[in-house]
């Protein structure tokens, strides 16, 4: 019976460990796309509601509209601004 539950044991440690690995890359997307959010909310000139953040493997993907080019280069400076993120994507379109 011993025998069986080790080897059952061992048989699940390496999906655990991929479950865990996923939920931690999860975890950090989403903190990572919070923070995002977060900045770009404290920008007065940036419409926070204007622009949606999505991040996945550390990738951030800025979508939306502002008022400038200026403007979506600032996002685009924010997100790149974050720790944890590995690049940024933008379809950020220009009203």
């Amino acid at each position: 019976m011993a025998d069986k539950t080790e080897r059952a044991a061992d048989t699940m440690a390496p999906k655990m460990d991929r479950a865990a690995e996923k939920t931690g890359a999860v975890v950090a997307d989403s903190v990572i796309t919070t923070k995002v959010k977060a900045d770009i909310f404290k920008e007065p000139e940036l419409k926070s509601m204007a622009i949606h953040v999505e991040t996945e493997k550390g990738v951030v993907m800025l979508s939306g509209f502002v008022d400038s080019k200026a403007d979506a280069e600032k996002a685009v400076r924010l997100a790149k601004s974050v720790d944890g993120v590995t690049s940024v994507k933008s379809a950020i379109k220009v009203k």
